[in-house]
């Protein structure tokens, strides 16, 4: 629920002009009209991002084993994150188009291809592959394009909501831990107005909140909130349709609840301005007392900590999960399971035959010991096995500096676990980290038996590929207006309105033709 995630879930509201660029120059290179030659049946040719500041080594020491244990010439493109989607199209719309491609949500773009004929349709094919039949077939309904799967998604944690406190000061005014809505705004409360850091000033605030890119269903904390609320993930069912969480009397108590928090100073007044890549700051700095986000922020600000206060650095960090809303219910908001996909384009991978040669390879780079290396990296040269996890080597070699880097940069990006995670457990540095991270486990199994997940998820409106950036900046700009103060819940329920006269009826008609039709 980072930003940087939320950004991620945003591509999907990319301008559709290139992606109907890419459309034709796919399709052209499809039916023979570009210059692509039969694939090479030893050489696999892969699209992916790369995260640092630079790409790995097309000769470190990972790419030399990927060839080893695939028995192929793997030859990877790598393209800057930040400039994927923009890469992505430029190649589609190119006579030089991979065998795999790493797609990082369905865009747009994505979904005007796979829906022209540009990827091969999979729906019947990973069944016949061992490693690629998936034991998750609802995460790849939601992964799916209206029902017909066009890659292997990249399954990932499905539940990682956490509501993140600050310790010493729970224990300072003698609080318990939040197991409900109300009592996030009673600690909210208190670390406000009650001087939890002992300073003498009214200098804290309870919950803090950065800029958030993106409107409803960006996993943001508002979205993490109304979810509580009982308002649904993103869509929700009412009377055997499907409708927008916003339009819900449940989202409209939820956001009156943070209104009255904003309003009550328990929520930082720069909420709509503060850079998100600041987010720890308050909270590290004794300014801000509560941060709701992924888990595993907590490891992060531990391990922030630790730096800091090395002789007490457990006695800053405490966490729980999802909070039971004011019906008494747990609703819990998970991920969509994925981030993304390997996608096979029709371009390069032109026959049934190539197709099964491509196939058999990413089965093979989801056995257990391609995830260990796509994951872990090189056994005894960066990590060793202790416990059945994954202890990194020390003292740190200049060789296990580089296998790490090469793993987190990029060679993570191709690794599927549609099976489930094959690949060790990262071991954490001390006993009190390791209980926190299996704390961390346990909570967000718990929670997932309360998931509510987007039943909306697998649907794809084309009114939402033209006009989607365009609706839910109407629902993002008049949320962020509404816990300013500057409209009141009438001026919110006339944006839902506007929503809907602006194409979101079109959005909701849509939708529901593929829900009771079952995505066809």
């Amino acid at each position: 629920m980072t930003p940087s995630l939320a950004r991620r879930s945003r591509m999907r509201q990319a301008v559709a002009v290139t992606a109907v660029a890419s459309t034709l120059g796919l399709l052209l290179a499809a039916c023979g009209g570009g210059t692509q030659t039969a694939a090479d049946s030893s050489t696999v040719t892969i699209m992916a991002p790369y995260f640092n500041a630079d790409p790995p080594s097309a000769d470190g020491q990972i790419a030399k084993k990927l060839n080893e244990l695939t028995g192929k010439t793997v030859k990877i493109t790598w393209a800057p994150n930040a400039q994927y989607e923009d890469k992505t199209n430029i190649t589609l719309a190119s006579s030089d188009v991979p065998q795999v491609m790493v797609v990082q949500g369905k865009s747009p773009g994505f979904v005007k291809n796979a829906q022209a004929g540009a990827f091969w349709d999979l729906t019947d094919k990973l069944k016949n592959y061992p490693n690629l039949a998936t034991n998750m077939p609802d995460i790849q309904k939601n992964a799916s394009v209206n029902g017909k799967v066009y890659g292997v998604f990249r399954a990932r944690q499905a539940m990682r909501t956490s509501v993140i406190i600050r310790k010493d000061w729970l224990d300072k005014l003698h609080l318990a831990m939040p197991k409900t809505v109300d009592d996030l705004y009673t600690i909210a409360k208190a670390f406000t107005q009650d001087d939890p850091d002992g300073n003498g000033k009214a200098d804290t605030t309870g919950i803090e909140i950065p800029k958030w890119p993106g409107g409803p269903c960006t996993n943001s904390p508002y979205d993490v909130i109304e979810t509580w609320f009982g308002a649904g993930n993103c869509w929700t069912q009412q009377d055997g349709k499907l409708v927008p969480s916003f339009e819900t009397s449940q989202f409209l108590k939820a956001d009156a609840f943070i209104k009255k928090m904003v309003s009550e100073k328990l929520i930082n007044a720069d909420f709509a301005t503060f850079d998100s890549t600041k987010w720890n700051e308050p909270f590290l700095t004794g300014k801000a007392g509560i941060i709701i986000d992924v888990d595993s922020r907590v490891s992060q600000l531990i391990t922030l900590y630790k730096q800091q206060h090395p002789d007490d650095y457990q006695n800053f960090v405490t966490f729980t999960g999802n909070l039971t809303g004011p019906d008494g219910q747990l609703h819990a908001l998970p991920t969509a399971g994925y981030a993304g996909f390997l996608a096979i384009p029709k371009a390069s991978v032109k026959t049934d035959a190539d197709l099964d040669k491509v196939l058999t390879f990413l089965n093979k780079l989801n056995s257990a010991d391609l995830e260990n290396l796509l994951n872990n990296g090189i056994q005894d040269v960066n990590y060793t096995v202790t416990d059945g996890k994954a202890a990194p080597v020390t003292p740190a070699t200049d060789a296990s500096k580089a296998v790490t880097n090469e793993v987190q940069s990029g060679y993570g990006q191709l690794g599927t676990n549609v099976i489930g995670n094959q690949f060790y457990p990262a071991k954490q540095a001390t006993p009190y980290e390791q209980s926190v991270y299996d704390q961390r486990m346990a909570i967000t199994t718990a929670d997932l038996k309360s998931a509510v997940f987007n039943p909306a998820a697998p649907f794809v409106s084309p009114t939402y590929v033209s006009k989607g950036a365009q609706l839910d900046n109407i629902i993002a700009d008049a949320r962020i207006k509404y816990f300013a103060g500057q409209i009141d819940e009438q001026g919110l329920k006339d944006a839902i309105a506007r929503w809907e006269s602006s194409g979101g009826s079109q959005v909701k008609d849509e939708i529901n033709k593929l829900y009771s039709g079952g995505g066809q």
